[in-house]
């Protein structure tokens, strides 16, 4: 254990010492003009994660340092819970009076970070928030490694109406691309004042970090996502209002580097600009570059970024490059340049950082001081400890109540759960598509991995996947909740699930996707959204009762999402096995099976190690750089490659559209606008003039193409074939059990 006693005058003498060859008005000065007095901070030796999103888990069990207030009138430093130095201190907020302070706090290895209270002054320490009552058997259960796996609150923030918005693993995800499946995501919750009424606002399926609150009273927060996109690249900048409704992008939903932003800010007076931290994905601490947005330029470019740190950068998935007095740029996995975090605006000029200079690598554990950083990029310190890093530079000083929105809520959809949402026209953003051409909208969900369907045995790992979804193509379950109709006009009208991570495709008059989008919302239950269309940038959302023609979707109810041909009632798992081999048992495998099978292509069913032939044949292997586009055409690959991947695409770009398998077997319905992949599918279709699919047979490939070529269509069961004589070997699939969090064989998966 290491105990930081007698720190003050040490660490006063370097605070005065180091201000005497700063600038003619120091930063001190600068921030008491501001009516500045004080600064709150931690003191926390630095976490030696692998990743980003890691700190918690295996960051480093280091304890010793505070939460302490900094005068900077006479540089004194108060460590306002000194009998908490055995601990680790996480994140904090100040109050709108500025008369308390909310953090969490880690009291010893083997336990997790816990959120409290305190005054200003150390006085009237609680714990806001208790660990859940079945802490003990979850940590039996899931404990992996040193991590506890048991739960975690972190990162809490006041609210303007009284409550607490935090990140917890209370969702009890696992990290999608972690095929050991110790690294559990963190989501946003909102609790009470006294830790009541606590409720779970998000369902992303991986990490949610750093909420902080905007003047206009919206919850800013980091989000990691990928639905058919590049695994690492998109850690972007979202929004929400305190009960979780209006949830949509800030920046960054196709932004591929920095891989992470975090850390996000709303800058004082400057409502459409933000700052956060731009960090790589691994190895590191939250630690990187500072990046200015500005909202009122373009946000699917580059264009919003303003480096304020401008010789430091993020340019791959890993490690961090430095712009030397050569101009030239080098990159460095081992962090030993200027380095940034928890950056907190004063202006748009200037802002409090936590910084670490060039010489010691990003993990120094004593490396990170306080200082206030300018948009030219010079930076002036304001505090150091010599033996400990210091981070979360904030003002203790009253601010504003932001206002308290509070939208309203349909009383009878919230009961059911459900939502509703609004198209006003789909045509709107959608370039290339004529009028009258899209006709349905399919309403897709991507299910988060639950603790329960953790492996404790080996074999059914695959790639980066626990436990294994596709072959080589994305990394989280897609389920089906069905279609709904657009209307003449372009315009829909419809209920969705709400606390489910919802995306849409949009449909032409043969159920095929036109267009997908590419990221997922968290809808309320009660929540009434409205948006323009296929939209390219959240500023095209609108609200009902925007000064338009009324849709005609909104001449009726809202219709509840229905089936496709061939579907009971719209709500399915997506199962190849299920779906798509019956089809080509049917059609295909007379001449595409056994020895030599026709174009070197077998569709049998046999099984194989994982999967069957049928899907590994028209699957492209991808983890060894293959980029070939197959029959299938433009797949995803979420893991090959990881970065990148992540670029807006044109209608038609992927799906049953630039498909050269579904143009062959669709009698003419697709006309591919690759002119080579266009004769490649005719000749097909010539030698296959004698196919001629039902409409829901070819929907069952279709609707496959389209959702990026999932194989299985749940979590649950053992896949590895070692595993065939046992009774959860690759079971019949259905939608109830692909949507829940109950593992339907508890007592095949043993620990």
């Amino acid at each position: 254990m290491i105990l930081l006693l007698g720190m003050g005058a040490i660490s006063e003498r370097i605070w005065a010492a180091e201000l005497k060859d700063s600038s003619t008005v120091t930063s001190s000065q600068l921030l008491q003009s501001k009516g500045i007095e004080k600064l709150v901070f931690i003191k926390r030796f630095t976490y030696q994660a692998s990743h980003y999103y890691t700190e918690f888990i295996q960051g480093g069990f280091l304890p010793g340092g505070n939460l302490c207030v900094l005068d900077l009138k006479d540089g004194s430093v108060k460590e306002l819970l000194p009998e908490m130095r055995s601990g680790i201190f996480e994140r904090f907020d100040v109050s709108f009076d500025a008369q308390k302070i909310l953090f969490a706090w880690r009291a010893e290895e083997g336990v997790g970070y816990r959120i409290y209270e305190v005054k200003v002054d150390g006085t009237g320490l609680r714990q806001v928030l208790k660990e859940p009552s079945n802490e003990a058997e979850l940590v039996q259960r899931y404990r992996i490694f040193k991590y506890h796996h048991g739960t975690d609150d972190m990162s809490p923030c006041y609210l303007p109406d009284g409550g607490i918005c935090f990140v917890s693993t209370r969702s009890q995800y696992g990290t999608l691309c972690d095929a050991g499946d110790y690294l559990t995501s963190t989501t946003l919750f909102r609790m009470d004042a006294d830790g009541k009424n606590l409720r779970q606002l998000t369902t992303s399926a991986v990490s949610e970090q750093t909420p902080t609150l905007a003047e206009d009273g919206r919850i800013l927060y980091s989000r990691w996502e990928y639905v058919d996109k590049g695994a690492v690249s998109v850690k972007c900048i979202w929004s929400m209002y305190p009960d979780g409704s209006s949830s949509r992008e800030v920046y960054g939903a196709n932004i591929d580097l920095p891989p992470t932003l975090t850390q996000p800010r709303a800058i004082p007076g400057e409502p459409s600009g933000y700052v956060v931290a731009g960090t790589p994905h691994y190895p590191q601490n939250g630690v990187g570059t500072i990046i200015r947005l500005d909202m009122t330029k373009n946000i699917r470019t580059r264009e919003p970024m303003t480096y304020l740190t401008p010789t430091t950068d993020i340019r791959g998935e890993a490690g961090f490059a430095f712009k030397g007095e050569d101009g030239q740029w080098k990159q460095d996995a081992k962090g030993r340049g200027p380095l940034f975090r928890d950056p907190y605006p004063l202006s748009k000029a200037q802002l409090l950082v936590a910084h670490k200079p060039e010489g010691t690598p990003w993990n120094e554990p004593k490396g990170y001081g306080l200082y206030l950083l300018d948009e030219s990029g010079a930076v002036q310190l304001i505090y150091r400890d010599p033996d400990i890093s210091c981070w979360n530079p904030t003002p203790l000083k009253p601010r504003k109540v932001p206002p308290l929105i509070a939208p309203s809520k349909d009383k009878a959809l919230a009961e059911a759960k459900l939502a509703n949402c609004v198209i006003t026209d789909v045509y709107h953003g959608l370039v290339g598509v004529l009028r009258g051409t899209i006709k349905y909208v399919r309403i897709l969900e991507q299910c988060p991995r639950p603790w329960t369907a953790r492996r404790y045995y080996d074999g059914d790992q695959y790639d980066q996947q626990h436990a294994v979804i596709t072959k080589d193509t994305h990394l989280g379950l897609k389920v089906q909740h069905g279609i709904v109709p657009v209307e003449a006009d372009g315009s829909a009208n419809f209920l969705v699930p709400a606390d489910r991570s919802i995306f849409f495709q949009i449909l032409d008059e043969h159920y095929m996707a036109v267009q997908t989008e590419r990221t997922y919302v968290n809808y309320m239950p009660g929540e009434i959204r409205s948006c323009i269309g296929c939209h390219e940038t959240p500023q095209s959302a609108v609200t009902v009762g925007s000064p338009h023609a009324t849709p005609l979707a909104l001449k009726r109810a809202p219709s509840l999402p229905g089936p496709q041909p061939g579907e009971r009632d719209g709500h399915r798992a997506l199962d190849y096995v299920q779906d798509v081999q019956p089809v080509w048992n049917a059609y295909c495998i007379k001449c595409h099976s056994g020895e030599g099978p026709k174009g070197n292509l077998d569709l049998s069913g046999e099984l194989t190690q994982r999967f069957n032939v049928s899907y590994e044949s028209l699957i492209p292997e991808r983890r060894k750089g293959n980029r070939d586009r197959g029959l299938l055409g433009p797949v995803i690959g979420e893991n090959h490659p990881k970065t990148g991947n992540v670029e807006y695409l044109p209608a038609r770009s992927l799906g049953s559209h630039a498909s050269v398998l579904v143009a062959m077997l669709s009698d003419g319905k697709v006309k591919l606008a690759n002119p080579e992949q266009a004769k490649r599918a005719e000749k097909l279709a010539e030698v296959h003039r004698q196919i001629e699919l039902k409409l829901e047979e070819l929907l069952k490939v279709t609707n496959w193409v389209d959702t990026n070529g999932q194989y299985y269509g749940s979590y649950w069961g053992r896949r590895n074939l070692k595993y065939k004589d046992l009774p959860d070997f690759r079971p019949r699939q259905t939608f109830e059990m692909a949507t829940s969090t109950v593992n339907p064989y508890p007592n095949s998966i043993k620990k």
